[in-house]
């Protein structure tokens, strides 16, 4: 009995020491609760490849990340994303602070008063809008467009041909589907039309989209003059931050005022009637500069509005021929 008694109690032991060590294992084991929070900040920010052009047509590479992007250029981090190719977004024109956002098909860039910036990429329409921009940069140095404007253009221009490429290779293989329909309705021949069909109705609403974009632009001067970089580059350099309160209210005489020490009634009220003229000269003058800001608005954003409408009549031609086969929608 006390063998057994020992033999058992001994067993017990065992059973508790080895029930703890097991908890002690259990709850010492790290749990996986997937990624950690660290490295879901800080995904989307690591540094990328990005190339440079500046005015001269040189272009070279550089490792930035998002944050120093965001810096550069004066941009929200949601503006970024019109860059990744990841992400898919209609063809989209933006005119920011300091920069123009430009996603026009495959081309996606970031255009400044002084560089374009566009992530260093194995895509083809990247590849050949900068071989062309830094050609074109290098060849005509003497040309009278500001140099954002001159970048934007080829963006339009490159996409404007691509999309007229497409059309008419398009326009090339369903044509002949259409004759032999129009002979001979078969089942074979359908087929054809609608797989077709999905191509052109793809193909369709891309050119609308940038055809809408450019419209969109050209009807709202606020947006063109957003984008008119070289002018508020110039504009910012002749009045700097540090001067701006040299424009305010509260200059000249009006601002030796406010600083002066109480005096006599008599004179306070004669300084009140300067003060008075002060702010009514300074509202004269504002109306006058606000009209002529507005002269000096449409003078500079005229070549931008006269380039958006070069493209816009190219790109509404070829809205004009997505159309004609709309019919195909009935089959």
């Amino acid at each position: 009995m006390d063998e057994t008694g020992g033999e058992s109690y001994s067993s017990g032991l065992s059973e508790s020491a080895l029930s703890h060590d097991n908890e002690e294992r259990y709850i010492s084991r790290p749990v996986n609760h997937g990624p950690a929070m660290s490295d879901l900040k800080k995904r989307g920010h690591g540094s990328r490849s990005w190339i440079k052009i500046d005015k001269n047509g040189n272009s070279n590479t550089l490792t930035l990340d998002k944050a120093t992007i965001m810096r550069r250029c004066s941009l929200p981090s949601r503006d970024l994303r019109l860059l990744d190719p990841k992400f898919i977004y209609p063809s989209t024109v933006l005119g920011r602070e300091k920069a123009i956002m430009v996603n026009l098909e495959q081309i996606r860039c970031i255009i400044t008063a002084d560089e374009v910036i566009l992530m260093n990429s194995l895509d083809g329409c990247d590849g050949q809008y900068r071989s062309e921009l830094c050609n074109r940069l290098q060849k005509e140095k003497s040309d009278d467009l500001p140099f954002e404007f001159r970048a934007l253009e080829l963006a339009l221009e490159l996409t404007c041909t691509s999309l007229d490429t497409k059309v008419q290779e398009l326009e090339m293989e369903i044509c002949p589907v259409l004759d032999e329909l129009a002979s001979s309705i078969s089942t074979l021949n359908l087929e054809r039309v609608r797989r077709f069909k999905g191509h052109l109705l793809d193909l369709t609403q891309r050119v609308q989209k940038v055809r809408d974009e450019i419209e969109h632009l050209m009807d709202d001067d606020g947006d063109m003059a957003e984008m008119c970089l070289t002018e508020k580059k110039r504009r910012s350099d002749n009045y700097p931050p540090s001067n701006l309160h040299l424009q305010t209210p509260m200059s000249g005489n009006a601002r030796l005022i406010a600083k002066s020490t109480p005096v006599s009634p008599e004179w306070s009220i004669s300084g009140f009637h300067m003060l008075q003229r002060a702010f009514s000269t300074y509202g004269d003058s504002s109306k006058h500069d606000s009209l002529t800001d507005s002269s000096d608005n449409g003078e500079k954003i005229q070549p931008l509005e006269m380039l958006l409408e070069a493209y816009f009549i190219v790109i509404d031609k070829l809205s004009t021929i997505c159309r004609r086969y709309e019919k195909l929608d009935s089959l």
